[in-house]
């Protein structure tokens, strides 16, 4: 039996609330950058919320950004370091709320940098609030009766968006159950990697439960994601060069 190691970027044990799914995606860049023999050169811009809790587990170069400005910070830090691979890591909140001029101008430009974008429908530190990415009907601390959408607007689809521009890659992915861990991970290699063929801008968002805030066990968390959350977050990729530089 081949017992799978640690990634020796994850240098001590997550800090997320269990059943979190940030863990598991942490782990996941983390394999990804070292199979790929560019943790060394890896800088990540950090976002505000869950996501800024990475750094205290993941030995790389990382950079705290301003709230909502990760993607700004992660293509300030590529056009000075264009040999590194640079990625930010950002909650729903700060990459399409505050952050989504920064996120929409990045994918808009082509920046050369990675993206890995958490999706868990709502702002998962501050105690749970409406998210753009909350369902329809979805209940937070803000919309405690449901999500109105005749009020709020759509849950917002970033990759609808996205993949109308020119960009290298684009893939939603989720981490409810092993074969889309495996799938996701795929999909990160393959943003990475569109980054290391300077082809432009990649963009991961991953499905991600988030137990406290959904008021649900880890196990109905995961559930929920395959039965509910994918109906509105269809998982796949959306764009892809295939290793096409024009």
């Amino acid at each position: 039996m081949v017992i799978k190691s640690k990634p020796e970027a994850c240098f001590v044990d997550n800090k997320y609330c269990p059943g979190c799914g940030h863990g598991i995606i942490n782990r996941l860049v983390a394999e990804v950058l070292e199979e790929m023999g560019e943790e060394k050169k890896a800088i990540g811009a950090i976002a505000v919320g869950c996501a800024s809790l990475m750094p205290d587990t993941f030995g790389i170069d990382c950079i705290q950004a301003q709230h909502g400005r990760a993607a700004a910070v992660a293509v300030g830090v590529k056009n000075c370091r264009p040999d590194n691979m640079v990625f930010s890591y950002q909650g729903d909140g700060d990459a399409l709320a505050i952050g989504f001029s920064e996120t929409m101008y990045a994918a808009i430009r082509n920046d050369n940098i990675t993206v890995i974008f958490v999706n868990n429908g709502n702002f998962g530190m501050t105690g749970g609030q409406m998210a753009p990415t909350t369902l329809e009907g979805q209940r937070t601390t803000t919309s405690p009766k449901g999500r109105d959408i005749m009020a709020t607007g759509a849950p917002l689809n970033v990759i609808n968006l996205m993949k109308t521009l020119d960009v290298a890659y684009l893939a939603r992915g989720s981490v409810d159950g092993n074969a889309n861990i495996m799938k996701t991970k795929k999909y990160i290699r393959e943003a990475f990697e569109a980054q290391k063929n300077k082809e432009g801008y990649s963009f991961v968002e991953v499905l991600s439960p988030c137990p406290t805030n959904w008021n649900k066990s880890p196990q109905d968390s995961m559930k929920h994601i395959r039965e509910t959350v994918v109906k509105t977050y269809e998982m796949g990729v959306y764009a892809e060069r295939r290793g096409d530089n024009a």
